[in-house]
């Protein structure tokens, strides 16, 4: 057998060894910071919490769009903190004067409610002299919310008179997102990177003038909702009000950090229109239902291939199982949550996977059919076959951008899980057309070397 084609059957092993290993419950994934790598489920298959919020503006006017997708990043970010796996936030509505939010498996609805509405808090917290700043994204622990108390930290302290200095060793708040009046995103002169540029009010401009008048060389940190976002070092004294924000920007994080610096707290007063749980739609028996009778369309499907194809059929049976497996293994993966909506997607790119093969079968079987030897005709079919399992493949592709597009730009999050899982699996069943089946035909053909097979074998 050449080298080649042994090479390519070592790449299928062990990527279909490595599915099988993710697709398997409870699979431990430490590289992805998981206990267990479980199917990520949508609201419609295990329940949940969908809140509808609404911009509590005047009637007849409409919230500045910017406000609005700001507002969406500070809702994220603080039902990302409830600890529910793949929460979905959008915008939604003509006027995008609304945010759905669906918390799968979350079962106290007071408790997202508040969670999601409260005010949000930004803080300049001072960071001691002598330490680096946590990690981006990490919580302060302990901190210090008043700057004239020393026991901040420490539960075993009393609290202290405002009189007395504050340790050099504790967290504390410098000042409030309430003295920044303005952000926005530049360009440094010298090295080209983008910097974000900040102007406060009165009362901030004289606090943090000081501050950093004293301090050059230590870090400030920029917390949000008790997050740091950015950890600045003091590189001189700031005076007048007004500074810039240096780090390894690119033009989408600086825009993210200034956006969420000129909108600590929620820039638009949000009201909750419905708030209700909702149960699976699929209960556990009608899921058992289903996944038997997908069971028996299977067996159905492989008899007709073995029947009706043969040989070339029991190579189709072994293509269709290496997508399912790798498609299923990329779902836990990535993740993708699955809704019933979802898991249309997925069988239907099922029968995508099934269809090249069938094109690829009767190509060789016309090549069969015109006196070519199988060694001989393999090759002339599979460039048959490839302009129709490409342009199919593309139509579906295009339609999967138009159909993810249409569920973004109109909140429907149901048209968005089918074309995430289509998509998925067509890119799949490509790669099976293209590298799977091909080399179990080559390994066929190189097995029989001259003798040719019995034309029944192919269905002829």
């Amino acid at each position: 057998m050449p080298v080649r084609l042994i090479t390519r059957l070592v790449v299928i092993v062990l990527i279909v060894s490595a599915a099988v290993y993710v697709v398997a419950p409870n699979t431990s994934l430490g590289f992805l910071n998981r206990e267990t790598n479980e199917f990520q489920q949508g609201l419609d298959l295990q329940g949940g919490i969908q809140v509808l919020l609404e911009a509590d503006v005047p009637a007849g006017t409409a919230p500045d769009a910017v406000a609005m997708e700001a507002a969406k990043g500070i809702v994220e970010r603080r039902v990302n903190g409830l600890g529910v796996a793949e929460p979905f936030v959008q915008l939604q509505g003509e006027q995008s004067n609304r945010i759905v939010v669906e918390l799968p498996g979350y079962s106290d609805p007071d408790q997202a409610v508040a969670t999601i509405k409260e005010t949000g808090l930004l803080e300049f917290v001072t960071i001691p002299a002598g330490e680096l700043p946590p990690p981006d994204e990490t919580a302060i622990k302990t901190y210090c919310p008043d700057i004239t108390r020393v026991d901040c930290g420490n539960p075993d302290l009393a609290p202290s008179p405002a009189t007395e200095a504050v340790t050099e060793t504790t967290y504390v708040t410098l000042m409030t997102g309430a003295a920044l009046q303005e952000a926005s995103v530049t360009t440094d002169p010298t090295t080209g990177g983008f910097e974000i540029a900040f102007r406060l009010g009165a009362e901030g401009s004289r606090i943090f003038g000081d501050y950093t008048a004293q301090n050059v060389g230590r870090y400030l940190a920029i917390v949000l909702d008790k997050k740091i976002i950015s950890a600045p070092r003091i590189e001189s004294a700031i005076s007048g009000g007004e500074g810039v924000i240096n780090g390894n920007f690119t033009q989408d994080s600086a825009s993210q950090l200034a956006l969420q610096l000129r909108y600590g707290a929620l820039p638009v007063p949000l009201k909750v229109v419905e708030s209700r749980v909702v149960g699976p739609s699929l209960g556990q028996d009608s899921l058992n239902r289903s996944l038997v009778a997908g069971a028996i369309g299977m067996a159905i499907v492989v008899a007709f291939m073995l029947l009706y194809y043969r040989l070339p059929g029991l190579v189709a049976v072994l293509a269709i199982a290496t997508y399912a497996l790798i498609t299923l293994a990329l779902f836990k993966l990535i993740p993708v949550t699955l809704s019933l909506a979802g898991i249309a997607g997925f069988l239907l790119s099922t029968g995508s996977a099934l269809d090249a093969n069938i094109l690829i079968f009767e190509r060789l079987k016309e090549e069969l059919r015109s006196g070519r030897s199988l060694r001989s005709a393999l090759d002339p079919a599979w460039r048959r076959a490839w302009p129709s399992i490409r342009d199919s493949n593309i139509a579906i592709f295009i339609i999967c951008a138009i159909l993810y597009w249409f569920g973004s730009a109109f909140g429907a999050s149901i048209v968005q899980g089918f074309a995430v899982t289509l998509l998925v699996g067509v890119l799949i069943s490509l790669f099976t057309a293209l590298f799977v089946t091909r080399t179990f035909l080559s390994v066929i053909v190189n097995g029989l070397q001259e003798a040719e097979p019995n034309p029944a074998l192919f269905g002829l």
